[in-house]
C-alpha cells in the first residue's frame, strides 16, 4: 500500500504573531496551501504494517472458537431482512456476510476474526432443553424448555428482532407459549424487545413470571431516560449507526453483531431477585440466582440450572474484555468486585458446570473449559484493577498509568480476554476514575479552559494554522496517527470551518479505526471520520423515549427525568405547585416548580396553583409531543381545576434538546 507523503509551503509568521497579539487576523490561506489527505477508505503503509504485526503474533488460525460458534446450528432466518410494521428494515440479515477469509488491510485481523464469529446467525442447540438465537442483534436470546412452554432469557433490544427470534424458535422446534421471562441486567439490549415475545396482558392473565435483578427498574430508567439523549447520541458513534457494514466501515461491535433499528420498550418485572444462590422454580425448571450488581451493570444476576449443570454468566463473563466505562457513557464499573464475583462463581459452580452460556457470544462446553474460561475472565479484570492502582499509588496520572500497562501474558492465547469491546488502555483510565475521579492531580488541569478556547490559543502559540497543519501532516506521514489526531483536532476546534483541517482529522481517525482491535473503538473513529466529512442530519429533537417504553416507567422516575430538562430561565411567573391526579394508575403527584429546581413528590397538597386530572397514558403523549393541552381539554380527557395556564407554564420550561448535536466538532 502507498504511504501518502505531502509537503507544506512556509507559514506566515507575521499573520501568526498578529493573531497571538490579539490584532485583526490576516486572511487564512491554510486551505489553499495544505495538500489533500489520502483517499478515504485507504489503509496507509503504516496501518498495513501494524495490522500485519498483529496477525504475526496471535494464533488467529486456532479453530476452537469457530467450532464452538457453529456447534448445534439448526436453522436461520431465510428472509433478507427483519422488517418493522411500516416495512422499514430493522435488521439486514446478510449485512456481515462479507466477513470471510483473510482480513483486509483496513481491519485489524484480530477484530476481523472476532467479527466473523459474532456474525454467525441462526438458532443453535446449546444442550438438551437449551437453545440460543444469535446474530440478529447486539445480544443473544436464550431459550430454556419448561414443562409447558419457553422460558426466554434476555429478549434482545427491540421487539421486532425478539419476535423474529421467537418465530424462528417456534417454526423450528414447535410452537409453545412463553411461560417465563428473565432480564439478566438493566441494559436495553437485554429487555427492550420483551413485547416481541409477550404482552403485559398475557403476563397478567397467565401469571407469567418476569424476573430481573434487584435494582433493575431504577437503573433501567436512569440509564435510558434521564441520561438517554447524550448516551444515545454517543452510541451512534460507538456502534457505527450511520456508517455502512463493509471492510472500510462497520464490521461489528466485538460484543455482538450490532444494534438493530426498531422499537425498544420496557415491560416491568414481576419480581426483582437478590442474594446468592436464591432459588426459584419457573415452569418446572430450577434456577439458582447469583447477584452480580455493580459489575458489568448496576443491576445484574447470573444463574445456574442444577438439573442441566449449566451456568449462565449473563454479561459478567463473555468472550471479550468488556468495557469498564463504555464510550457511550455509563456509570463506571467496579473491576475488583467484577473479578471477585467471577471468582465466587468459579468456586461455587465451576466444578458443577458442564456448560457455560452468556448473553453475548457462543457457549463453552466441558467442565475444565468452563473453569479455564472463568479464570481468564476473573484475571483480566483483576489485572487491570491491580496494575492501574500499582501505578497510581506510585504517582502515575490516569493517562500515564494506562500507557504503561502491558498486555497480560495470558491474553496472547486467550482470545476471550482481548479487547474486542473494552480495551486495556480505556479500562485502566476507568479504574483510575473509579477511585480518584476525572482529575489528574495536576493543578493546571483542575480548572482548565474550555477546549475551543484552548485550541485557539494553542494554534496561535504554535505559529498559526499553517504551522499546526504542517506539523500534523508530518506526524501523519510518519504513521503517528495519535499525535496527528491531537494536532488536527486543535486545528478543527480552533477553526471549525477549516475543511482541510477536518479532512485531515478524518483521515487520522480513519487510520486509528483501521488499526483498532476493539469494534467499539473502530466504529467510534470511523463514524467520527464520517461526521467530519458529511453534514449531520437535520432535525431530530430528543424525546423522553417512546410510548412503548414510557408506559412502563414509574411515575416518580418519569418526573425526575423531566426535572433534568428544566430550564429556570424559561419560568415566566412566580414559583408554583401543580398536582396531577392520574386516573388510570390511581396516583397523585405534586410538583413544586421553583425558581431553580423542580421537585416531584408522590403526595397530595392543597397549596396548588392547579390540579390536573388525566390518565398517565395521555400525560405520556403530552411529554412525547403527540398531544397538547388544548386538545386534551377539548376532548374531555384532561380536566384542570384552578389556573388553567399553569400546565402550559410548566411544559414550556422543559428543554427539548437536539439529538444531532456536534460531538467531534465544536
Amino acid at each position: 500500500m502507498r504511504l501518502f507523503t505531502a509537503g507544506m509551503m512556509a507559514m506566515s509568521m507575521i499573520a501568526a504573531c498578529s493573531q497571538a497579539a490579539g490584532s485583526e487576523p490576516a486572511e487564512d490561506t491554510s486551505e489553499a496551501r495544505t495538500p489533500a489527505p489520502p483517499q478515504a477508505g485507504t489503509a496507509t503503509e503504516a496501518t498495513s504494517e501494524a495490522n500485519a504485526s498483529v496477525a504475526a503474533r496471535l494464533p488467529l488460525d486456532d479453530q476452537d472458537d469457530y467450532k464452538d460458534a457453529a456447534r448445534g446450528f439448526l436453522a436461520a432466518i431465510e428472509a433478507e431482512a427483519i422488517l418493522g410494521e411500516d416495512g422499514s428494515v430493522v435488521w439486514s440479515v446478510p449485512q456481515f456476510d462479507f466477513i470471510a477469509g483473510e482480513a483486509p488491510d483496513t481491519v485489524n485481523p484480530s477484530l476481523w476474526r472476532q467479527s466473523g464469529l459474532t456474525a454467525k446467525h441462526g438458532l443453535f442447540e446449546v444442550a438438551d432443553g437449551i437453545w440460543q438465537v444469535r446474530g440478529y442483534d447486539l445480544s443473544v436470546m436464550s431459550i430454556i424448555e419448561g414443562e409447558a412452554g419457553w422460558i426466554i432469557v434476555d429478549p434482545l433490544t427491540v421487539r421486532e428482532t425478539a419476535a423474529a427470534g421467537l418465530k424462528l424458535v417456534n417454526d423450528t422446534l414447535g410452537e409453545r407459549p412463553v411461560t417465563g421471562v428473565l432480564y439478566t441486567h438493566s441494559h436495553a439490549d437485554h429487555f427492550g424487545g420483551a413485547r416481541g415475545v409477550i404482552s403485559e396482558e398475557e403476563i397478567e392473565s397467565r401469571n407469567v413470571p418476569v424476573l430481573a435483578p434487584e435494582g433493575f427498574t431504577e437503573n433501567a430508567v436512569a440509564e435510558n431516560l434521564i441520561a438517554g439523549n447524550l448516551m444515545s447520541r454517543r452510541a451512534v458513534l460507538m456502534f457505527g449507526r450511520t456508517i455502512p457494514s463493509s471492510e472500510t466501515a462497520n464490521v461489528g461491535t466485538g460484543l455482538g453483531a450490532g444494534l438493530p433499528q426498531g422499537t425498544t420498550g420496557l415491560v416491568l418485572p414481576t419480581e426483582e431477585i437478590g442474594g446468592w444462590g436464591t432459588r426459584r422454580v419457573i415452569d418446572g425448571v430450577t434456577f439458582e440466582f447469583m447477584d452480580a450488581g455493580g459489575t458489568e451493570a448496576p443491576a445484574e444476576f447470573m444463574f445456574y440450572l442444577p438439573e442441566k449443570r449449566a451456568l449462565c454468566t449473563a454479561e459478567v463473563a463473555t468472550a471479550t474484555f468488556h468495557n469498564v466505562l463504555t464510550p457511550r457513557g455509563a456509570k463506571v464499573r467496579d473491576t475488583l468486585k467484577w473479578s471477585r464475583v467471577i471468582d465466587r462463581a468459579l468456586a461455587d459452580y465451576g466444578d458443577r458446570a458442564d456448560l457455560m452460556f452468556a448473553s453475548h457470544h457462543w457457549p463453552t462446553w466441558g467442565t475444565e473449559n468452563v473453569q479455564t474460561f472463568l479464570r481468564g475472565q476473573r484475571d483480566i479484570y483483576r489485572y487491570v484493577h491491580d496494575q492501574t492502582l500499582r501505578r497510581a499509588n506510585a504517582g502515575a496520572t490516569m493517562t500515564e498509568a494506562a500507557e504503561t500497562i502491558p498486555e497480560p501474558s495470558f491474553s496472547q492465547d486467550d482470545f476471550a480476554t482481548r479487547g474486542y469491546y473494552g480495551t486495556l488502555n480505556h479500562n485502566a483510565k476507568a479504574v483510575y476514575q473509579f477511585y480518584y475521579g476525572w482529575w489528574s492531580g495536576v493543578p493546571a488541569d483542575y480548572n482548565a479552559l474550555p477546549r475551543e478556547e484552548t485550541a485557539r490559543r494553542y494554534v496561535a502559540a504554535m505559529g498559526g494554522m499553517d504551522a499546526v497543519l504542517e506539523r500534523a501532516i508530518g506526524a501523519f506521514d510518519s504513521g503517528d496517527y495519535r499525535w496527528a489526531a491531537e494536532l488536527f483536532n486543535q486545528a478543527v476546534f480552533s477553526d471549525p470551518g477549516n475543511e482541510r483541517a477536518k479532512s485531515w482529522l478524518a483521515a487520522s481517525y480513519e487510520q486509528l479505526g483501521f488499526q483498532a482491535e476493539s469494534g467499539a473503538w473502530r466504529s467510534y473513529y470511523l463514524t467520527a471520520a464520517h461526521e467530519l466529512r458529511t453534514p449531520l442530519p437535520e432535525g431530530g429533537t430528543a424525546t423522553a423515549g417512546n410510548a412503548d417504553f414510557l408506559k412502563a416507567v414509574p411515575t416518580l422516575d418519569l418526573f425526575d427525568a423531566l426535572a433534568s430538562r428544566y430550564d429556570p430561565d424559561k419560568l415566566s411567573r412566580d414559583p408554583f405547585t401543580l398536582v396531577f391526579d392520574f386516573t388510570d394508575t390511581g396516583e397523585t403527584l405534586s410538583l413544586e416548580i421553583g425558581q431553580d429546581v423542580i421537585v416531584p413528590r408522590l403526595a397530595d397538597t392543597e397549596d396548588a396553583a392547579a390540579r390536573l386530572r388525566l390518565s398517565r397514558t395521555d400525560f405520556n403523549a403530552l411529554i412525547l409531543r403527540e398531544a397538547n393541552v388544548p386538545a386534551l381539554v377539548g376532548s374531555g380527557r384532561l380536566a384542570i381545576e384552578g389556573e388553567t395556564a399553569a400546565a402550559g407554564a410548566f411544559l414550556t420550561t422543559l428543554d427539548t434538546p437536539d439529538f444531532w448535536f456536534n460531538v467531534v466538532t465544536p
